[in-house]
Parts: structure tokens; C-alpha cells; sequence
């Protein structure tokens, strides 16, 4: 009996009908297989799990997967038809760029469910952000695209020296050409990922430029100031400069400081209150932090006092300062505490003698 169904195979691989009757028998029962076993399993595995981002991506992968069952089983029965080598050759290179194809759509679509999973995410993922996802995608499209065309190309037989060289010329041309958009493009890819500041927070850019961040480009960054002025500064400049963030500590909280100075002989402690009662008074402030006021000075002309309160936001800090100021000055106003000003005086030694008659 051994025997029999060893001639019988013998047979069949011999056979270029059976050989094809195998092969897709063969291809019939692996996708069977994956749809009744392997992928109900899995299936069942990842709808235990608290994400459905594993979900998303099996219901890809299905398929993906029956594709590439066909597209072997195809493969290996033209090839099984085929005896002209040129043809063999043909076929093959055919074979890997539909595979190429493929695998490339199943990576794509994968990436695309994962970027947008992490970009959700933001509290538990800072480099990646819903502005910042365009970036990755993009990124990971280029990439996939040169390793993807080098496959191809390479199952053809084209020779890439030439291509590669004339990519790199060309590539030192726009550079050249394009070498301050380029800077503000790489400026703004490190923005993106290092986050120093984000949309809706109050940043300083050298001390000079201050507002709320409306928009990230690849390009630029926008702030929108008090004075309701867009301000569109390019991210190669922001780069090479100091970025100082209101909002991006713990909370949207910021102190405020505000200094003054008194006349020598005032009474300190008297100062120390009036300025402390001062802060009882003003809104917008934090009433879970505690204000404070430090004799920090003994000044050229004046007893510098400095007193610091905490805004619920960035936004209230032009308000609280001048709200300060005006509670200050009529409170010291009131209790004839003196603030000193500036002032020269002139001594003059003597007059000169007026001129004699004759002169």
C-alpha cells in the first residue's frame, strides 16, 4: 500500500495538471486555515485586551494575508507552466513587486491606525501630537516609498549607480538653493518633536516677542499678541534662539513681580503691610497661593521693596501688574509714605563779576 501512494505521488509531482491541483488545493487550505483557526484565535486573543488598536490592525491584516496566499499560489503555478527562462525571470520580478505592493499597503495602513492611536495619546506620548501627525506620516510614507522603489527596482534589474547620482546632485542643487527654507524646515521638525511649546501656550522669544501659539508649521510658528497682532516668526530663527515658556509648567498658574521703592526713613514694617494689603485686593489672582513681599534692597536712593503675586494665567499678567501698581500708589499715597524720584541739584559756587564800563 506504501508503495501505491508513493507511485501515485510520484505521479502527480510528474504531472503538470496534478502539480497544479496541489498547489491549489494548497493555497485552499492555508486560506482555510487562516480564516477558520488562526485568525479566530487571534481574534479572540486581542478582544481581551483593554486597546483596540491590536483590533484595527488584525482586521488589516486579514487581508493582507489571504492576498499573499493567492499571490504565491499564483506564483509558483505560472511558474510551474513556464520553462523559458527570460519568461521565469519575468515572472519573478513581477511576483516580488505585487509582494512589495502588498506588504506596503499592510505597513501603510498599519502606521496610519498607530500615528493616530498616539497622537490621541498626548498625555502619555509628548512627541507625537495631533499638529505633529501630518510630520511622522509624512516621514514614514518617504521612507517606506525608497525602500519600497529600491526593492523594485532591484527585482528588475535597473541599475541604481546612475539614479543615485544624479538623486545626489540634484539633492546639493536644492540645497543650495533652498538653504534658509531648509533650515526653518529642520528647525521646525525638531520644534515638533521636542515640543518646547505648544498651541495654545504663552512663550517669550528673546525677550521681545511675547504671545499665545495659534499654529506649529513645518515653516514657521504664529503667535497671537495682546495687541490682537499675528506675529509669523520663522522656526529656523526660533531655533537659535531662547524660548521662554509661561505655560508649560504644572499648572497655567504664573508668578508676577512688581517692584518698588520707598524713601529712605520710611517705616519698613508699615511698608511691608500696606503692600501686602495691597494684594488682597486684586483679581485674576490664584487664591490658593500665597502672596509675598520681600525687603530685597537697600538702593542708591530708595528702599527697594519687591512684591510677588500668582495670576491664574498668563494671560491676566498685563492686568495683575496694573492693578498693582495703582493699588500701590494710592495706598502709599494715603499714608504720606514717599516714593522717591530722580533729581539733580545744582550748586553754584559763584556768580561771575559783570563787565566794566569800558568793556
Amino acid at each position: 500500500m506504501f508503495e501505491h501512494y508513493q507511485s501515485l505521488f510520484q505521479e502527480a509531482v510528474v504531472n503538470p495538471w496534478w502539480r497544479a491541483g496541489l498547489i491549489t488545493g494548497g493555497a485552499v487550505l492555508i486560506g482555510f486555515a487562516l480564516r477558520l483557526i488562526l485568525l479566530p484565535v487571534l481574534n479572540r486573543m486581542v478582544s481581551r485586551t483593554a486597546s483596540k488598536i491590536d483590533d484595527k490592525i488584525l482586521s488589516r491584516l486579514n487581508i493582507t494575508l489571504i492576498r499573499l496566499v493567492i499571490l504565491l499560489a499564483a506564483h509558483l503555478l505560472v511558474r510551474d507552466w513556464v520553462s523559458d527562462p527570460a519568461v521565469v525571470g519575468l515572472v519573478d520580478s513581477l511576483y516580488i513587486t505585487l509582494l512589495v505592493l502588498f506588504v506596503g499597503k499592510a505597513l501603510l495602513d498599519i502606521s496610519n491606525i498607530v500615528f493616530l492611536h498616539l497622537s490621541q495619546a498626548a498625555d502619555n506620548y509628548s512627541w507625537i501630537q495631533t499638529s505633529t501627525l501630518p510630520l511622522f506620516k509624512f516621514t514614514f510614507k518617504v521612507g517606506l516609498f525608497a525602500v519600497q522603489t529600491y526593492i523594485i527596482m532591484s527585482a528588475w534589474n535597473i541599475n541604481l549607480t546612475s539614479w543615485l547620482a544624479s538623486a545626489g546632485v540634484l539633492g546639493i542643487a536644492i540645497g543650495f538653493a533652498a538653504k534658509d527654507t531648509l533650515a526653518n524646515f529642520i528647525s521646525g521638525i525638531f520644534i515638533l518633536v521636542d515640543a518646547p511649546y505648544k498651541v495654545g501656550q504663552y512663550i517669550y522669544i528673546d525677550g521681545q516677542t511675547r504671545g499665545v501659539v495659534t499654529d506649529i508649521g513645518m515653516r514657521s510658528t504664529r503667535l497671537l499678541t495682546n495687541d490682537n497682532v499675528e506675529v509669523t516668526v520663522p522656526n529656523g530663527v526660533i531655533g537659535n534662539s531662547m524660548v521662554v515658556n509661561e505655560s508649560s509648567g504644572p499648572s497655567t498658574k504664573m508668578r508676577v513681580r512688581v517692584n518698588v521703592g520707598v524713601a529712605y526713613g520710611s517705616d519698613v514694617d508699615q511698608v511691608r503691610d500696606i503692600l501686602m494689603k495691597c494684594t488682597e485686593e486684586i483679581q485674576y489672582l490664584e487664591p490658593k497661593q500665597v502672596s509675598t513681599v520681600r525687603f530685597m534692597l537697600m538702593g542708591e536712593s530708595s528702599l527697594d521693596f519687591q512684591v510677588m503675586v500668582w495670576a491664574r494665567h498668563p494671560a491676566f499678567r498685563g492686568k495683575v501688574i496694573d492693578a498693582l501698581n495703582t493699588h500701590i500708589y494710592k495706598e502709599l499715597g494715603k499714608a504720606g509714605v514717599e516714593i522717591p524720584f530722580p533729581q539733580r541739584d545744582i550748586t553754584i559756587k559763584a556768580w561771575p563779576s559783570p563787565p566794566s564800563a569800558g568793556q
